[in-house]
């Protein structure tokens, strides 16, 4: 039955509706339903409670809004357009899903900007959201004063059934609860239908009351649909709770106004088609053309261009008056936000000679932590629990706790994918460079969240110790063996597996240049104690792969090291070349940094006249074949480890100075 009137507020939320379903009709590719049953939430949260400037996406102090269950993503399309975003225009719109448009199949912060974080695997987006709560908590106890506030956003998330199911929203709630983040707010959309359909099959949990369990305040709005009223209530109420993050269960209608589909598992994951949308529109009084917004819905909308330069300009004014009051803290807020890094903070990286001590560079990468955290105020971070195996924290800085979120020592607990999310946010916040830390073979455990610092540009710095069968007796679960060959294959992550304390040094200076750059560096250190090298260095660890040891004229060989192996090779090279074999010595540290490098130094390090090349990782040997060539070979581990202390394991499985010299050996023939 046709609705004969509509009130603004519904011509407003039903141009959401129709601009998700026509969009998702003309690209017969998308998913409506989300966006026409979350439709009125999602009005209310933006026109009433949102602050944000539509002219200037990056305005620091704006409340952040994620959609986490990303497959709606044209709910927030549609919302980036109708309140005046420059980012999103209506050829965008009918461009959905296409080549070259600002509107991907799921939200892409590096593509649109108005999207905070990348959306697609469900649960990361409320993960992400209690990282970009925390680093809204951290920078308003670091700069916030008795008579000055000017960090004071709330982070709003709207998330559905698939983000609840996923292992990583627990983990990252659980977190939230336990540290009281009151600025954070999330809105369930509960609609009961996943792609399987109702979500009674799989899905009987009571979601509040796991809320509840984890420390959040907890409201349910039964009737999603139409009630605004009762959602207005529940944000206001939510927001009244400062010592807690809020969960609002909103019980909504997926498709709702489709007189076929809503309700169904058909409005989830389809167009609608050309008879249903007949229907829908008479169902709803909507007389329009699809991509047609009626003036008076837009005009309300686009209040917010007003709304938000208003907004924008009473902060601006606000922090000119702190800027007055407090000019140290002032510059040096200004200064982490812009992402400058300060001057000369290189200077601390700590410097090794071949005389000193050896040390694991799980130890020297501690050292190196603690320095840098000095003189750089924006970093943070910790560990998954293993802080005292992993070496990860920040001496004398405090704890991040309910109650001192001044504190840079992030406790994590054993959450490794919900830990990896969540520092996407930080990092995605702006202002803070956050570490986080485990053991390399658990990086398996949160390889999505790995994924999507690469592929959303989160400058996110992981600090993986433990990296191979050299940690010994915690034996085969424990050993990475493929780690390492795996991450190397994610783009636009740069992986560096340092031999000493200088190339730590070196790996740290690129990991702080990368975060600045909005790129994630992985770090992978060892257990056990190495020598400090003669020819290693910071710069050429910044190179990716360098001579550290050659011979006179062109070489017979060249060993190529890697990290904790590096110095068998050298010790190799200096017994191969007592009996008179012209031996090259080559760090390899990190293949994409390496990659990066012009086609003349790479030759320059390995040239292609010599063959006869001897790689030394332990490791798989996947991908190495490309700097080995026909003739070169490789001391790999292409099995599983064995628990037995870290020396026999190594020695066992042939990684000695005496098996380099011999490997090298038959390789010369």
């Amino acid at each position: 039955m046709a609705v004969a009137t509509q009130t603004l507020e519904e011509l407003c939320i039903n141009s959401i509706r129709f601009l998700a379903i026509d969009a998702v009709e003309k690209a017969k590719s998308g998913h409506p339903g989300l966006p026409m049953g979350a439709a009125p939430m999602a009005f209310v949260l933006w026109d009433r409670f949102l602050r944000f400037n539509p002219k200037n996406p990056k305005w620091f102090n704006r409340d952040r809004f994620i959609l986490s269950a990303g497959h709606g993503c044209m709910l927030q399309y549609a919302l980036l357009y109708l309140t005046g975003y420059d980012s999103v225009t209506i050829e965008d719109i009918k461009q959905f899903r296409q080549w070259g448009s600002k509107t991907p199949g799921h939200p892409e912060n590096f593509e649109t900007l108005g999207v905070e974080v990348t959306t697609g695997p469900l649960g990361q987006g409320i993960a992400n959201g209690v990282g970009l709560a925390m680093a809204e908590a951290h920078l308003a106890a670091k700069f916030n004063k008795p008579d000055a506030k000017i960090v004071d956003h709330y982070t709003y998330v709207i998330l559905g059934d698939g983000c609840n199911m996923e292992g990583v929203s627990g983990e990252a709630c659980s977190l939230a609860g336990h540290l009281g983040l009151g600025k954070l707010i999330a809105l369930y959309d509960d609609n009961h239908i996943s792609i399987d359909g109702s979500t009674d099959i799989a899905f009987t949990e009571d979601v509040a009351k796991r809320f509840e369990a984890y420390g959040w305040h907890v409201q349910h709005v039964e009737d999603g649909n139409t009630d605004l009223e009762a959602i207005h209530k529940a944000i206001e109420a939510a927001k009244a709770v400062t010592d807690k993050p809020s969960f609002i269960k909103v019980t909504t209608i997926i498709g709702y106004g489709s007189p076929n589909k809503a309700n169904t598992a058909g409005a989830h994951g389809s167009a609608l088609g050309a008879d249903e949308i007949k229907l829908t529109r008479e169902n709803l009084g909507w007389e329009y053309e699809p991509f047609i917004i009626p003036e008076d819905a837009l005009k309300h909308f686009r209040k917010a261009v007003e709304r938000g330069a208003n907004l924008e300009e009473e902060w601006n004014q606000a922090f000119a008056d702190y800027k007055a009051k407090y000019p140290q803290e002032a510059a040096e807020f200004e200064r982490i936000v812009s992402g400058k890094l300060p001057e000369g903070w290189e200077s601390v990286l700590p410097a090794y000679k071949p005389e000193d001590k050896a040390l694991a560079t799980r130890k020297t990468s501690e050292i190196t932590l603690n320095a840098l955290y000095q003189v750089l105020p924006e970093m943070i971070g910790g560990s998954a629990d293993l802080t005292h195996s992993n070496l990860t924290e920040l001496k004398g800085a405090g704890d991040f706790q309910k109650g001192n979120y001044g504190g840079r020592n992030l406790r994590f607990g054993v959450r490794e994918h919900g830990m990896g999310a969540i520092c996407n946010g930080i990092a995605l916040h702006s202002g803070l460079i956050p570490y986080c830390a485990t053991f390399l073979v658990f990086t398996d455990y949160m390889r999505a969240a790995i994924r999507l610092s690469a592929l959303s540009q989160a400058g996110v710095i992981y600090v993986m110790t433990h990296d191979s069968i050299g940690l010994g007796e915690d034996g085969p679960t424990h050993q990475p063996v493929e780690t390492i060959a795996s991450l190397r294959a994610i783009p636009n992550l740069t992986v560096i597996r340092p031999a000493d304390g200088k190339e730590t040094s070196g790996a740290y200076k690129v990991a702080i240049e990368n975060a600045n750059q909005h790129r994630p560096t992985l770090m992978a250190f060892c257990r056990q104690n190495l020598p400090q090298l003669p020819g290693t260095s910071v710069e050429g660890v910044a190179k990716g792969g360098y001579i550290v040891l050659d011979s006179d004229g062109t070489p017979d060989i060249i060993l190529i090291g890697t990290g904790s192996e590096l110095y068998m090779c050298t010790e190799a090279a200096e017994k191969l070349r007592a009996e008179g074999k012209k031996v090259r010595v080559v760090s390899l540290p990190s293949w994409e940094l390496f990659d990066a490098q012009p086609a003349d130094y790479q030759e320059s390090v390995l040239p292609k006249s010599v063959t006869k090349r001897l790689a030394v990782e332990a490791g798989s040997s996947f991908g190495w074949c490309r700097f080995l060539g026909n003739e070169g070979k490789m001391i790999s581990v292409d099995g599983f480890g064995v628990s037995a202390p870290g020396g026999v394991v190594l020695e066992k499985f042939g990684y000695t100075t005496d098996n380099v010299v011999a490997k090298a050996k038959e390789l010369l023939g």
